[in-house]
């Protein structure tokens, strides 16, 4: 494809304290003091982080998010423009609006935790898509709707408006999500009733398996999770190629689930004339990515970056099983570090690790392996 991505949606500031190994364990204690390392502040969100990604690996991009008229807005302005010059040429800066942020407590062995405030994201709307930055663009991409109040209430009017636009300019379009907390209103939303309006808009549908097992049937999500649980430990080929193929009838042609260390599954339709866009090889396919052999520092951002390889790999016309190689290999590199984005290589580096025999890790969903 020619033309650059428009990644539109969340963005905020991501406060992210070092702990030292003896730190671990019980980090919410009344009157305790836990001392940590210095922290590493970067922008977050899928604006952000699979923004940067991409610029990162040398595809053409354009970022569009909200950001409030404070310090905080300032420093993800800053930040932004460290990694390129051009990349808050399309932040809003909302007068009197508090600038999302969230600090994440991320010590070594335990699941991270996020503490969130999204701030200007909540008032996002299609109306802040400029339609000249969809000019002489390939792609569209958007994020996180669950954290972003705008995008879900009113049945996900304003999320359907979104991809309108974008699929009026003609075109590709990919939609990612975040899990909400299941005290908020987002989670109390009907996210079935909003995919099936949204996702015939969306040809690219990215979610992690565990994000949108949440959002549209909790009963099996709480099945699983059952005994404290990690959900990815117990889902199986079946339930993967059933969930994805509910997307797919609600009518995204391409269904990408992220799994974590298990790896990124891939199905798609079998209707050809819903990927003129990709090519005869995508038609009908079920495939499974296993991650590759690293050590993991941090996964911030992890989600993001493996959906940034997947959309570089789409954007050069490549095959499912390079595009899903690429993404997986994107993912690795991100978690070697602590934040989100640095660790992201050139494309050439990507490409070059992978052909020079990169180990994957053992996966234990038995489809074919690209």
């Amino acid at each position: 494809m020619t033309g650059h991505i428009v990644v539109a949606g969340h963005i905020c500031l991501d406060i992210i304290p070092t702990f030292p190994a003896a730190a671990v364990g019980n980090l919410v204690q009344p009157g305790k003091l836990i001392g940590v390392e210095p922290a590493t502040l970067s922008t977050g969100g899928v604006v952000s982080n699979t923004g940067i990604a991409l610029h990162r690996l040398g595809t053409p991009v354009k970022l569009l998010g909200k950001v409030g008229d404070d310090r905080f807005g300032s420093l993800v302005l800053d930040l932004l423009r460290e990694q390129g010059p051009q990349l808050a040429d399309g932040m809003i800066v909302s007068h009197g609006q508090v600038t999302s942020y969230t600090v994440i407590l991320s010590p070594p062995g335990i699941d991270r935790t996020f503490l969130h405030c999204p701030g200007a994201n909540h008032t996002y709307h299609a109306s802040n898509i400029p339609t000249a930055a969809l000019e002489g663009a390939a792609m569209f991409h958007f994020g996180y709707p669950p954290i972003m109040q705008s995008m879900y209430e009113n049945g996900g009017a304003e999320l359907e408006r979104v991809f309108n636009v974008a699929k009026k300019a003609g075109l590709v379009t990919s939609l990612d999500l975040c899990q909400p907390d299941r005290a908020s209103p987002a989670a109390a939303a009907d996210w079935r009733m909003i995919f099936a309006r949204v996702l015939p808009k969306v040809d690219v549908f990215l979610p992690s398996f565990e994000e949108v097992l949440f959002l549209i049937d909790r009963a099996k999500y709480d099945q699983l999770a059952a005994g404290g649980a990690d959900v990815l430990s117990r889902l199986d080929a079946r339930v993967l190629h059933d969930l994805a193929g509910q997307l797919i009838d609600w009518g995204s042609p391409v269904v990408v689930l992220n799994l974590g260390e298990h790896g990124l599954y891939l199905r798609t339709t079998t209707d050809a004339s819903k990927l003129q866009h990709f090519g005869k090889d995508w038609v009908g396919r079920e495939l499974v990515a296993p991650c590759f052999k690293v050590n993991v520092v941090g996964t911030t951002g992890s989600g993001d970056c493996t959906i940034a390889g997947f959309l570089a790999g789409l954007h050069k016309g490549l095959s499912p099983e390079a595009v899903m190689t690429a993404a997986v290999g994107v993912g690795a590199f991100n978690v070697e570090v602590p934040d989100a984005v640095s660790g992201v290589p050139t494309w050439e580096k990507l490409q070059s690790r992978i052909a020079a025999g990169w180990p994957r890790r053992d996966t234990r969903i038995s489809l074919e392996k690209p």
